[in-house]
């Protein structure tokens, strides 16, 4: 299954960071579960090996920080198919494909969904490790913008109804004047609002608030209808 390339020894599990992440690996073949356990290890990786997406989805690990590596014909629900839940339930954890019964056809359709890779199987060690490192830094990259978006939500939340309206207006472009006409107050208090708005969301320029703006759920930036 993999074409070995020279690796140093074995670390421990312990030698990889939380920040990092694990290494799922979803395939009913248990050689194939050895053999990429031993290799991920050896780099200081740390795997969760699983027979089948069932096993996987009991187990909870799909929480934790990290990748996926998953075959394709897999006893009940397919690789494909634990692709399409995840994306429905608003899960993007990064997934490498790494079947022996990949085609074309499947191959565009896994990409599209959004995979990091398709691979097929043997495989060389370091077409996968590459794989790997683009996968894992994926998921830092999108954990650090769910953090970002999660504050971002939170500092909006404190923000009283008016300076929400306030706020809103000025993302779509409207002047001070404009907002003021439109929410029937005056210019003053529409500056007052919004400047309170900024200090709350902790943000020093109109940019940085579209910035933030884009970040938040879609019911909190939905303009107001007056």
């Amino acid at each position: 299954m993999l074409q070995n390339i020279s690796r140093p020894a074995p670390a421990a599990p312990e030698a990889a960071s939380s920040e990092q992440g694990v290494v799922l690996v979803v395939d009913d073949d248990l050689s194939v579960r050895e053999g990429l356990s031993e290799l991920l290890l050896s780099i200081g990786l740390v795997p969760i090996c699983f027979a089948s997406t069932r096993d996987l989805l009991e187990s909870g690990a799909l929480d934790q920080p990290g990748c996926l590596i998953l075959d394709v014909r897999l006893p009940g629900a397919s690789g494909l198919d634990l692709q399409h839940r995840l994306a429905a339930g608003g899960n993007p954890k990064p997934i490498i494909f790494l079947t022996g019964h990949g085609d074309i056809p499947m191959t565009v359709q896994a990409m599209k969904a959004g995979a990091v890779d398709f691979l097929t199987k043997p495989v060389r060690d370091q077409a996968l490790l590459d794989a790997i490192t683009v996968a894992l830094e994926r998921d830092r990259s999108q954990r650090a913008l769910a953090r970002v978006a999660q504050r971002n939500a939170e500092l909006f939340e404190t923000l009283t109804p008016r300076e929400r309206d306030v706020l809103a207006r000025v993302v779509r472009g409207r002047l001070n004047k404009q907002v003021a006409f439109d929410l029937g107050i005056s210019e003053v208090t529409v500056k007052l609002h919004r400047s309170n708005g900024l200090r709350k969301m902790e943000i020093a320029t109109i940019g940085g608030l579209i910035r933030a703006w884009e970040t938040l759920p879609a019911p909190l930036r939905e303009a107001p209808s007056t």
